[in-house]
């Protein structure tokens, strides 16, 4: 018997070592399949082989990590793609499509890498990466105050490229450099001027698209209901963006800058309640974000520091005069503020010194690079001061997350809750990031900061948006959730969807039906088909 026992183990394991070998010799021929299709697919006047690159590649590893800016999806357990295609020309991409539906595999496309949860480049199910970082071309007309901007560029060189042009003009956006556009836009993208102008997909005027066809198209072509949805529904639930043709705004040739900082001992508590009281209100050129976080006093003891940071377009003098008028505790002074230029600004706002050349501007390293996660609310009244006192006393049981409170109004407040499927407008006084940061590799750090983070998010329930409560989709947030491809998923689905999209979620699934009915451009937080859809489908 023990002999018989034995054989048996040894066959059932030489049984699964085989089912092993040959599913990983078919994944093999599969991938391998997937190379031919794509250079079949390749235009003779640009070749696409040097763009693919496969684990096979020396440089495959540095290729995928060169824009992998959360830590957390930067390990050896974190899945990879059987390829990465970094295109060179919109062919590249139109191959990318065919084969991706042809072969049945998921496409991933990652532009800066930003995405907080890694779902631009991480994927639990076989899946190829279409990198966009070679098409970032920017050609800005200050005649026409517009730019055509490619995808895979940065914030940080859409700034240089229009200083190089106009000290007067700039672009509603975000404030960190090396962000890159094509999901910046496509999720909305905001920045500290969206109080005067929107924001940044509230300035798109055009785009060039490959759709689920492999179609190259342009606003005409692809119509309206479909560049509605890419300005602020997520492009990758649509299509390829490939760029944006986008409106240039005026500012002044001097702007004012500054940042103030005050602790619960120095009456921060007075000042963040007239914060919300005010910074809704103020004129749409003034831009005040409010940082919260934990420090530790020359005593050894915890407080709350509030720092504010701001953006004015215009001179300090006017800023100061507004400032002693409508927020006279935060003590405003002549020596708190800086003039510079609104490029400049950019760099003071990324933390980087003034006197650098803006030419950092075209460095798409970031500074520094994290282990981190981020989760988003809307508030719709100003919280009680003891609110505000019960708040301080959690944040420093918890000590490590901080939250920046992001002043709506203005602009924001004026433009329709449809006008594009970003929602979130008048009524809305601000938004709230919530974020941790840490260096410490591991499962078990990652798990100690989430959960100190999810906490804070529990505790401002009660001060928050309700029925639902409101998130920024391009804070992306795992815990919201994941739309899997079957119909079961929708209404699930829906729930998360109208955090994002509330009233504009409905419209973007009969878009999503309609211009990729197989549901090719799908990932973990994509807007879903809609149920009679996915049932053909399933049925076929």
């Amino acid at each position: 018997m023990g002999k018989l026992k034995a054989v048996v183990v040894v066959t059932m394991i030489s049984t699964v070592l085989l089912s092993i070998l040959w599913r990983a010799t078919l994944h093999l021929e599969d991938n391998e399949s997937f190379v031919r299709c794509l250079l079949d697919h390749s235009h003779p006047s640009h070749p696409i082989s040097s763009a693919i690159y496969t684990p096979k590649s020396s440089s495959f590893s540095s290729v995928l990590e060169s824009y992998i800016r959360n830590l957390r999806f930067n390990e050896s357990s974190t899945p990879k793609p059987f390829l990465i295609l970094t295109a060179l020309h919109e062919s590249h991409i139109q191959a990318a499509v065919t084969c991706g539906k042809s072969h049945g595999v998921q496409m991933k496309i990652r532009s800066g890498g930003h995405d907080y949860e890694g779902l631009s480049y991480v994927s639990t199910l076989p899946f190829f990466l279409l990198d966009m970082f070679n098409l970032r071309s920017i050609d800005v007309d200050i005649e026409t105050e517009t730019a055509w901007v490619q995808t895979g560029a940065t914030l940080g060189e859409v700034f240089y490229r229009i200083a190089e042009k106009s000290k007067t003009h700039g672009f509603p956006a975000g404030v960190c450099p090396t962000v890159g556009v094509g999901g910046h836009i496509s999720g909305a993208g905001y920045g500290n001027m969206m109080r005067k102008y929107g924001v940044s997909a509230d300035n798109v005027l055009d785009a060039l698209i490959i759709d689920a066809n492999g179609r190259l198209l342009d606003r005409q072509s692809m119509g309206e209901d479909l560049f509605w949805a890419i300005r602020g529904g997520g492009g990758a639930s649509f299509a390829v963006v490939l760029a944006y043709k986008i409106r240039l705004v005026r500012v002044p040739e001097t702007v004012t800058v500054f940042q103030v900082d005050r602790t619960l001992e120095e009456d921060a508590t007075d000042i963040v309640d007239q914060w919300q009281h005010v910074a809704y209100n103020l004129p749409q050129e003034l831009f005040i974000r409010l940082m919260l976080d934990v420090v530790v006093k020359s005593s050894g003891e915890k407080t709350l520091r509030a720092s504010f940071v701001s953006l004015f377009l215009g001179d300090s003098e006017s800023l100061l005069s507004i400032m002693k008028e409508r927020f006279p505790k935060l003590g405003l002074s002549k020596s708190d503020c800086i003039e510079t230029s609104w490029v400049k600004s950019v760099l003071f706002w990324s933390n980087i010194p003034l006197e650098t050349d803006i030419q950092v501007l075209l460095d798409r390293t970031p500074q520094t690079l994290d282990y981190l996660k981020r989760k988003s609310d809307y508030v719709r009244e100003p919280i009680p001061k003891a609110g505000l006192e019960s708040l301080w006393k959690k944040m420093m049981e918890l000590e490590k997350p901080r939250m920046y409170f992001n002043p709506y109004g203005g602009k924001m407040a004026e433009i329709a809750a449809e006008e594009i499927p970003f929602p979130h407008r008048a009524g809305n006084l601000w938004k709230i990031q919530y974020l941790a940061n840490w260096n410490e590799a591991g499962i078990d750090a990652a798990n100690r900061y989430i959960d100190l983070t999810r906490r804070l998010h529990e505790f401002m329930t009660p001060f928050v948006s309700k029925n639902p409560r409101q998130a920024f989709l391009n804070y992306r947030d795992a815990d919201l959730g994941s739309s899997s491809h079957g119909k079961a998923s929708y209404s699930g689905a829906r729930l998360n969807g109208m955090k994002w999209f509330m009233g504009n979620f409905d419209r973007l699934v009969q878009i999503k039906t309609e211009v990729d009915p197989t549901n090719f451009f799908s990932y973990e937080q994509s807007i879903p088909l809609l149920p009679h859809q996915v049932h053909l489908d399933d049925d076929m």
